[in-house]
C-alpha cells in the first residue's frame, strides 16, 4: 500500500509543505498542502529567523489538516542559498576483469572526498555525472558490463551546517520526529528533465521573489550551481522606486506587463485601486521592468563565467520559478540579453504544470522514489535522491 510522505520547500517569499503520494502511470497524488508566506532569505541570512518556527509550524500543521495525518518525517529541500556543488572523480579498481554490480558502484560513491576544506558542510546528496570503464568509455549504467576498473564523476551536494543546525532545532520544537536534507535544486533539475536531455548538459533558471538560482547540470548531478539575490521581488521594488508608487500597486502593475507590446506615448496600463483606476506610462513601465531582465541577464552571464565546464552553446537556458515565467514577454526579452534561446519549464505533471511549482513537486518525485522498493525500481532510479 502506498504511504504519504511529507516534504517542505522553502520558497524566498513562502514555505510550502505538501504530504502525497505515487499515483498511477508515475504521477504524484497530494493528499494536503500548507503553505505561509514569511520574509525569505538573501545572501544565505534569514530575514526575520525569530518568525520561523511560527511560519514553519503553521505550514505543517495545515498541510495535516487536509491531509487528516500527523507529519512525523519531514523531508526538507535545501535551497540553493544554502548548498554548495563539488564534483569528485572516483574509481575503484579490481584484480581481474569483473562484472560490474551494484556493489561496486555503492563502493565507487563511498570513495569520495572527505571535504576537508569544507568543515562548515555536510553532504545531502551524492549523484553520477557519468561512469567510465577500463576502455574510458562513459556510460549511465555499468552493472553488467566487465572491466577491470570502476570510475565515475560523481556530484556531491554538500548543505551548510548551520542551516541544517538551525531548521533542526526548529523540527524539534515543532514536533517533527526525524528530518531528511536534500538538495532542493537536485530534486528539480531530475524532475524537470528526461534522461535523455540530461545526458547533453541541461542549464536551468529558477527565478524566485527575492533569489534565482542557475544550475548546469549532465546525467544524474549538478555540475555547477550558483544562487544570487535578484528575482520576481525586485522587478516589483523597481516599479515602486521609479514610479514613487507602494509596493502593492506595484505588485498589480507588474502583473499587467506585456513587454512584447509595441507601445507607444499615449499607451497605459491601468491599475484598479482603492482610489480607483490609475493609468501609468507603458513605455516607461516596459522600460523598467526591461532594464531589470537585462540586470537578470548580466548575472546569470556573470555567474556562468566562474563555470569550469564547457558546454554546447546551443544548449537553451530553461527558465522556471515563479519570479519572471509569468511576466508576459518577459522570456523573449531575457533571450535577447543573453543572445541564446530561453525556453519556459514547468512539472511535467497536466494538472501541475504550473514553472512556480517546480521546487516542491521536485521535491516530492524524488522522495517518492526514495519510497519506492528497490525490487521495483532498481539500482539507477534508486540513486534518484540518494544519501
Amino acid at each position: 500500500m502506498a504511504q504519504d510522505v511529507a516534504i517542505l520547500d522553502f520558497g524566498s517569499s513562502k514555505i510550502t509543505v505538501l504530504t502525497g503520494e505515487r499515483g498511477v502511470n508515475n504521477t504524484i497524488t497530494v493528499n494536503g498542502i500548507g503553505e505561509c508566506e514569511y520574509a525569505g532569505f538573501s545572501d544565505g541570512e534569514w530575514f526575520e529567523p525569530e518568525q520561523l518556527t511560527y511560519v514553519i509550524g503553521h505550514a505543517v500543521a495545515n498541510a495535516e489538516t487536509n491531509s487528516r495525518t500527523t507529519i512525523k518525517h519531514l523531508y526538507v529541500g535545501v535551497p540553493g542559498e544554502f548548498t554548495t556543488a563539488v564534483c569528485r572523480d572516483a574509481s575503484v579498481n579490481f584484480p581481474r576483469k569483473k562484472r560490474i554490480t551494484e556493489a561496486d558502484v555503492d563502493a565507487l560513491h563511498s570513495q569520495r572526498d572527505e571535504f576537508a576544506s569544507l568543515p562548515d558542510y555536510t553532504v545531502i546528496n551524492v549523484q553520477p555525472v557519468y561512469y567510465t570503464l577500463d576502455d574510458e568509455r562513459r556510460l549511465i549504467q555499468p552493472i553488467g558490463l566487465n572491466s577491470t576498473r570502476l570510475g565515475g564523476h560523481i556530484s556531491y551536494i554538500l548543505a551548510e551546517n548551520k542551516f541544517i543546525s538551525f531548521i533542526g532545532r526548529i523540527m524539534d520544537e515543532i514536533g517533527i520526529e526525524s528530518v531528511e536534507y536534500v538538495s532542493s535544486l537536485l530534486a528539480e533539475t531530475l524532475f524537470l528533465f528526461d534522461e535523455i536531455k540530461r545526458d547533453r548538459y541541461v542549464l536551468l533558471l529558477d527565478v524566485g521573489y527575492i533569489t534565482s538560482s542557475i544550475v548546469l547540470a549532465r546525467g544524474d548531478g549538478i555540475l555547477f550551481q550558483r544562487t544570487f539575490s535578484l528575482g520576481g521581488g525586485h522587478v516589483t521594488g523597481d516599479l515602486a522606486t521609479a514610479l514613487q508608487i507602494s509596493f502593492t500597486k506595484a505588485e498589480s502593475l507588474k502583473r499587467k506587463v506585456v513587454l512584447s507590446l509595441n507601445v507607444g506615448e499615449q499607451d497605459v496600463y491601468e491599475v484598479l485601486s482603492r482610489d480607483g483606476t490609475e493609468s501609468y506610462p507603458a513605455q516607461m513601465v516596459n522600460e523598467i521592468v526591461t532594464e531589470t531582465v537585462a540586470r537578470l541577464a548580466r548575472t546569470v552571464n556573470k555567474c556562468l563565467s566562474q563555470c569550469e565546464y564547457d558546454f554546447p552553446d546551443y544548449i537553451p537556458l530553461s527558465l522556471t520559478g515563479g519570479g519572471l515565467s509569468y511576466i508576459k514577454g518577459a522570456r523573449d526579452a531575457l533571450s535577447k540579453q543573453l543572445g541564446k534561446p530561453v525556453e519556459i519549464v514547468g512539472p511535467p505533471l497536466p494538472q501541475f504544470s504550473r514553472p512556480h511549482l517546480s521546487s516542491s513537486l521536485g521535491l516530492m518525485d524524488m522522495v517518492l522514489n526514495q519510497q519506492t522498493p528497490a525490487r521495483e525500481k532498481g539500482f539507477f532510479a534508486r540513486l534518484f535522491g540518494r544519501q
